[in-house]
Formats: structure tokens, sequence, C-alpha cells
């Protein structure tokens, strides 16, 4: 998290005070939550669930902002300002696949917190599938490594890494979105990334050309 808001600060942009305040905001709360859970994420409040969400959620929609500058600037901005755009791009890119899955990981089957601390049956309701959910009858090397057998939860890596395949291939590969409100930010999130993808092919061209 303390890296995205690095990447989204230091992204170029003439509104510099939203992001120097975003940034701070997101700080001070990724601050308190640390001092609540320094070693491991085991202990959780009404406060520190709300304030989870709401950082991982002020970097999303921020990030968006940033979005459609980059979209403006792409557009209209003449091929002098080629290099600083597309570090633009990935800056934005980049906060935005970890944004997503900071999301992901904050609202699925409870949160971080529940799904350590709580037994599989009082979990939640999931958002989303992941192999090893389904992986319980298969060989037994694999089944053996399957939540129903090893108790296993996804961690952030499993997150960023869905996130991450969502927006390169615009579609989920091997994680599936199981609620309207998974579907929903993964369907935002892939049109987000082809929107990207697309307008710094063209500028690449039109530089080029």
């Amino acid at each position: 998290m303390a890296l995205a808001l690095a990447l989204y600060l230091t992204g170029p942009g003439v509104l510099i005070w939203i992001r120097v305040v975003v940034a701070a905001l997101g700080l001070g709360i990724l601050a308190a939550l640390v001092t609540l859970n320094p070693h491991r994420l085991n202990r959780e409040t009404r406060w520190s669930r709300v304030a989870g969400l709401s950082l991982a959620l002020l970097l999303l929609l921020a990030n968006q902002v940033a979005l459609v500058q980059l979209i403006i600037d792409l557009l209209y901005s003449d091929s002098s300002d080629a290099g600083r755009i597309l570090l633009a791009a990935v800056q934005v890119w980049v906060t935005n696949v970890i944004a997503y899955a900071f999301v992901y990981w904050e609202i699925d089957r409870g949160g971080p917190v529940v799904r350590r601390r709580e037994p599989r049956d009082a979990l939640p309701l999931a958002d989303f599938r992941f192999p090893q959910d389904e992986d319980h009858d298969t060989v037994a090397e694999v089944a053996a490594g399957s939540s129903k057998n090893s108790g296993w939860t996804p961690a952030f890596i499993d997150y960023l890494y869905f996130s991450s395949t969502n927006t390169m291939a615009f579609s989920p590969t091997d994680t599936m979105p199981l609620t309207t409100r998974a579907k929903s930010l993964m369907l935002v999130e892939a049109l987000s990334g082809f929107v990207i993808l697309a307008l710094v092919i063209a500028r690449a061209v039109s530089v080029i050309g």
C-alpha cells in the first residue's frame, strides 16, 4: 500500500495538492492500521475494518481521477511530452493493479483478519473462487494443498496476482468472481486497463509516425 501511495504521489500532473492530501491521508490511515497489527493480522475493531476499506477505496478512487487526467494527456498533448506521459501511464497502471488488489483483499470473505482468525465454516460468503477452493478431488499432490484439505485461505499475493492478470488479460484467468460487487469491480478494472493499453499504443504509433 505504501508503494501504491508513493507511485500515486509522484505521478506527473497539475493537481499536485490533491495528490499530497490523498497520500497524507492514506499514510495516516495506514500508520493507524499498522499500529493495531504490527506483526500479524489478527486484531480487528469496527473502526479498523472501516479504515482498511476506506484506505483501499480512497487510493482506488484517487487513481481513477489520475486515469482521467492521463487520458486527457494522451489525447491532447504533443510529442515532446511522450516520455512524461509514458511514465504517468506506467504509474497509473501499477497503482491500479495494487489498489484493486487491496480492495479485493479487503472485501473477500470478511477481510484479511476474519480469514486468518475464524474457522472456515464461520467465514462470510466468498466474493472470489480460487483454484485451491476446488482442488480437493484432484490428484493427491494437488488435493493436499486445497482449501478443504489444508485450510488454505487466500493471502494478499493471491489477490495481487489475479488483479494483474485481470488488467492484462481483460478477463478472469484462474480466479472467478462470484458476487455482483466482485464482477463489477473486475469489469471496471479490465476496462481501465484496456483504455490505458489502447491509448498508450495509439500514442506510440502517433509519435513514431
